[in-house]
């Protein structure tokens, strides 16, 4: 892990605890039950997109025996990974908005906005390291699949189901 990853997570993980805090202190403080109910889906929401990945590195990815689930020899593009290329950064800025809904508190916006931000401001280096290690495979599936935004990930994958049904 590069110092300036170490940077960031030493600001985006203490930010996320406070989240958590605020959300147990201050749950639902705007007594809007139906955001809150919104908060805790997308909690569930990035559990999947935070799990899955570990199952499918290890099936699919070709990590060595007695190695961890990032250790990868092959370019994983089908199950999550056929609806975004980064589906643990994806889980992280989940947690930060569910949170944001199930406290309602100004500060958790605050604090989840900038750990968000610093999520997605990983993308560019973890793409430039998969072009590394997997070269033109990676750049193809860099072009057809959305690197976080798991709506239009979904969208493109059943128009291709429309086009193989036709």
């Amino acid at each position: 892990m590069k110092s300036r990853d170490w940077i960031k997570a030493c600001i985006y993980v203490p930010l996320m605890f406070y989240q958590f805090y605020l959300s147990w202190r201050y749950y639902n403080g705007m007594g809007l039950d139906w955001v809150a109910n919104l908060g805790w889906s997308m909690l569930w929401l990035s559990a999947f997109f935070g799990w899955l990945p570990i199952y499918e590195f290890k099936k699919l990815g070709g990590v060595p025996e007695k190695q961890i689930y990032m250790h990868t020899t092959k370019l994983v593009t089908s199950g999550v990974y056929s609806v975004v290329r980064h589906p643990q950064l994806l889980a992280g800025i989940l947690i930060c908005f569910s949170m944001m809904l199930v406290s309602q508190h100004p500060q958790s916006v605050i604090a989840g906005t900038v750990a968000a931000l610093l999520f997605a401001s990983d993308v560019p280096s973890a793409d430039k390291g998969l072009v590394e290690k997997f070269g033109e495979p990676y750049m193809l599936y860099k072009e057809q699949v959305p690197a976080l935004n798991f709506v239009t990930g979904l969208f493109r994958l059943t128009q291709k189901d429309k086009r193989m049904n036709d």
